[in-house]
Order: C-alpha cells, then structure tokens, then sequence
C-alpha cells in the first residue's frame, strides 16, 4: 500500500510538474523575442539591474533613475538667456537639469503598478502651462506636475493579454517620446513637440496577436489633468509589428469640449508612423545598424465658432539615423515642417502680448515651419548618452527669440515691460551638448 501510494504521489507531482511546464511554455507574451531597443521614442535598454525577484525567478518590482542635463548655445544670445519654441529645451548659454526621475513598477501577479516621480525645468515648461487646474476647486498643476507617470491596474490572460489601467499616461500622440534620452534627437520634431506628453484618465491595452497591439483611451483632455468643460476625449492607438525590423503605428483622439467655455468646439488629430530598420550588423566596428522614421500629422478645430480651414494642423517629419562601432555610436538626420493656421497647438513666443508675431496673425498670416536637426551619439552602454546636436528652425513670421530675449527690457521677470516688445526672429541656430544616463 506504502508503495502505491507513494507511486501516486510521485505521479501526481510529476502531472503537476508538467502543467507548469505546459502553462510556462503556452504562455503568450506579445512581441516576445523582438529587439525594439533601436526604435524612436523607445527606451534602448535592454539590461533592467533595479529588479527584485522572488523565489521562483519571477520579477516582482523593478527600479527606474533617470537623470538628464543640458548645456544649449543659442546663436542669438538672448539677454534673458530663455531658448522659446521647446517643450525639450528652455534655457541657453547656461547649464540645466532637464529632468531627474525616479520610479517604480509592477506586473506582478497579474498586478499593473507604477509611479514615476520628476523634477527639473521640463516638467515646468509642459505642467505649468496646464490652464485646466483653474477650473473649480481641489485642484492644483502642483498636486501632479512632479508625477511624470502613475497608474494603477490589472492584466488579464486574453488572447496575448489585455490590460485595463487607470491614472496618469504618456501619450501616444505623435512618435516622440516625453523621456528625450528614448528619441533619437534631444529636440523633438516640432510636429511632436507641439502634441501632447500625457494625459489622465483610463486606458485598455488589447494584444489580439503576438504582432499587434491596440489601445482606447477615456481622457480628461489634451494634455490636461482636469477638463475645460464637461466632455471627455476619446482616443485609439494601434501599433503592427510584423518583425522587429518594422513598425507601423496609427493614432487618433477626439475631443467635443477642448476650448474654455465653448462646449461645441471639437478637436480632431490624427498621427501615423512608419519605423523601419533597414540595415543590421551589430558586431560590425563600421556601420552597425540603419533606419528611418516617418511621422505624419493632421488635425483640426471646429465648431463653437471655430472653421478647420482656419484651424488646422499639417505637419510631417523623416528622420534617419545610422548606428557605428557595434552600436556604440550614432548618427541622426532630421528634416520636419508644418503649418498651423489660428495656432491652436503653436507655443506663444513670448508673455507680452504686445510682439510681432501677434501683429502677424492679427494680418491673417498662418504660421509655417521648418527644422532641420543634426545628431551625434555616443553610446558606452546601455545605460548612458553623450549627444551633441546642431539645430536650424526658421519660420514665416517672427517667432524665435533674438538678442534682447523675451521677457522684458532687462531680461527679468520683475521689470515693467510698458511699451517693450520682445525681440523676435524668423530663424535661429543651435548646438546643445546633453548626457543621460538611466538604469
């Protein structure tokens, strides 16, 4: 009887065994064994060492640092030394901390966790510009603006997987990463730059397919913790794989009250993106890998007043970037141009309102833009970026900062601007030296 029983023990420890094993080896896991380190606006480690596991080798948490500093020589040496037309770079001829982060997450038990903290001049230059928060009361841009992303859900064993989550996102919308250590310039695209770098709200990430992925999101606005109105946007994003030298992505986002106290006004945009890696040998000392990236913008404004032929978005932006010495170094091009009629999504050049931009969409002007952007990487490890970068930014009308800056007369936030208009130019160069690392 002993040695029945202990035959049946034994069998039912091995049954056991070989479930675990069929479950470990059915498990679907959505793009498994791609190598998307190389894509714009992807994080390119592929090492995580802030990781604890338990005893089974599963990770429970894992750690995220970043830090990212700047040195940016603006050609015009404004005298208040404020770099305009950036979301990525608001200082010149001075040393900056762009952005110090901190973090955490989970997948844990099918448990979705995650709380990134920030600090630095970014965060200011997007956050404070966030009008919503004055929007009733028990609210504050200073209660979120240092949470560079939080969220909070659950994933479920569907298909490839689908997680449903709610809180604080990087958006989607356009190519670019918020993060400027996971792009391939340290300025964005302007057709990037001028699109929102997060949202709150709730999302659910379906993966049908091991090659595909879609994602519906329910927001508060464009880049907004609260909303102007009582609407809430709506926005998709879908992301095609089909190797991991290809990626084909399509966004849109929808949203009827966008506009302060003009509840008909509705927003439409819509970006798409090609990003296609067309040479690889990492081992190689010479050439190592090569790609491109296409990314491709329209929106508009309309109703509550608003015609989108006088409120509209056009924009496009091609990158290419060639990767040297077993991808140690790097070399990227880029050229992106759009326009933007009524400015909805344009940054103001400047606070005085009194300035030659403003005279010129008063004219009936639309504002027409070109970049062009040189980069050059030096990549020790994963962990950590030299990059210097040339920019050149023109445009049709006065908009970028010149020798008398901004700000006022002095170039100081206290000193009475009665009767002084900022010093705007139609073009400006650039070359910003930057580092980050990130474990």
């Amino acid at each position: 009887m002993r040695t029945l029983s202990t035959l049946a023990l034994t069998l039912t420890a091995a049954l056991g065994l070989q479930a675990q094993i069929d479950s470990t080896a059915t498990k679907k896991i959505p793009f498994e064994g791609m190598d998307l380190s190389w894509i714009n606006g992807q994080n390119r480690q592929t090492n995580f060492p802030l990781q604890l596991q338990d005893k089974d080798g599963e990770t429970i948490i894992t750690g995220v640092a970043y830090v990212d500093a700047y040195y940016n020589y603006d050609f015009h040496k404004p005298k208040d030394n404020t770099h305009t037309i950036s979301s990525a770079i608001g200082r010149s001829n001075e040393f900056t901390i762009n952005m110090a982060s901190i973090g955490l997450e989970t997948n844990y038990k099918n448990i979705i966790g995650r709380l990134w903290l920030q600090y630095g001049q970014m965060a200011s230059i997007v956050q404070d510009l966030d009008g919503t928060v004055g929007h009733g009361r028990n609210t504050s841009v200073n209660n979120l603006k240092y949470i560079r992303e939080a969220a909070a859900g659950y994933h479920f064993d569907v298909a490839y997987g689908l997680n449903v989550e709610m809180g604080i996102f990087m958006s989607y919308i356009g190519l670019e990463s918020y993060v400027l250590g996971e792009n391939w310039n340290y300025q964005r695209s302007s057709v990037c730059d001028f699109t929102p770098f997060y949202f709150q709200g709730a999302r659910a990430q379906f993966y049908p397919s091991k090659k595909f992925k879609q994602e519906i999101w329910l927001l508060n606005g464009w880049q907004t913790y609260n909303g102007w109105n009582q609407g809430l946007g709506i926005g998709s994003s879908s992301y095609y794989r089909p190797n991991e030298d290809l990626q084909l992505v399509a966004n849109f986002y929808l949203n009827g009250q966008d506009t302060r106290n003009n509840k008909d006004a509705k927003r439409f945009h819509h970006d798409n993106s090609v990003v296609a890696r067309y040479f690889k040998d990492k081992e190689s000392t010479g050439i190592s890998q090569a790609a491109f990236s296409l990314n491709t913008h329209y929106g508009f404004q309309s109703g509550g007043g608003l015609k989108a032929k006088d409120n509209h978005f056009i924009g496009t932006s091609l990158a290419n970037r060639v990767w040297f010495n077993k991808n140690k170094m790097a070399i990227t091009l880029r050229g992106d141009v759009l326009t933007n009629p009524g400015t909805y999504l344009a940054f103001s050049p400047s606070p005085v309102a009194d300035n030659d931009f403003n005279d010129a969409l008063a004219e009936g002007k639309d504002l027409k833009m070109f970049q062009g952007t040189a980069t050059f990487d030096v990549m020790p490890n994963d962990f950590v970026t030299f990059r210097l970068e040339y920019g050149y930014r023109s445009s049709n009308m006065p908009y970028f900062a010149g020798p008398g800056g901004t700000t006022s007369p002095d170039g100081w936030v206290d000193t009475p601007t009665n009767g002084w208009r900022p010093d705007l130019k139609k073009s400006e160069n650039r070359i910003t030296l930057a580092v980050n690392f990130r474990l």
